[in-house]
């Protein structure tokens, strides 16, 4: 099977993998922790709704103060996602509220023997602030291809949760800190 490399935009080189496991949960947010809710828009990415709602899932039930939500028709979300037909990709974040980020799901990975739901928690993670680790084990949800296709993990690991809690702690921080804005792109 060929194998796929990740790459950032200008020519950086960033390593992604898409696979999935089973979701730990998350204590519930302590009283006076500031949850941030951001909303995401999937209407373009027919064939996918199932493995983004299931990585939505696993985000949300693996991190605390920062909580996905499906945008209501009409309304602006910060993370768009859509489908394409070629490799996945995504902006760096943390995305902020009243921000914009961008998940395409690329079914050339698909096609590769990569997991539907491991690809869309993986690529919302980038949005999330989380970049790629590679190499790296099936059990870090951003390892990168070289956890392998075989991978089914969709569900950060405690340093993965631990860098998410901490890019969304505090309103005032995470208002003041914008996205990356890179782009990190898969390519073959």
């Amino acid at each position: 099977m060929p194998s796929s490399k990740w790459f950032a935009a200008a020519g950086t080189a960033a390593a992604i993998t898409m696979l999935m496991a089973p979701a730990t949960q998350a204590a519930p947010a302590s009283a006076g922790t500031a949850v941030t809710t951001l909303y995401y828009d999937d209407t373009r990415a027919g064939g996918w709704e199932a493995a983004i709602s299931a990585g939505v899932a696993s985000w949300n039930a693996n991190v605390q103060n920062v909580k996905l939500a499906k945008a209501r028709p009409g309304t602006r979300a910060e993370i768009q996602i859509i489908a394409t037909t070629g490799w996945p990709q995504a902006t760096l974040g943390p995305v902020r509220p009243g921000g914009q980020v961008r998940v395409e799901l690329g079914s050339l990975a698909v096609t590769e023997g990569y997991d539907r739901t491991r690809i869309a928690a993986h690529e919302i993670g980038h949005n999330l602030g989380l970049p790629d680790t590679k190499p790296g084990p099936c059990s870090q949800l951003m390892s990168g291809s070289s956890a392998g296709t075989g991978c089914k993990n969709s569900a950060p690991d405690a340093t993965e949760r631990s860098r998410v809690e901490s890019a969304y702690a505090g309103r005032g921080a995470a208002a003041r800190t914008p996205a990356d804005g890179r782009v990190l792109v898969d390519a073959p």
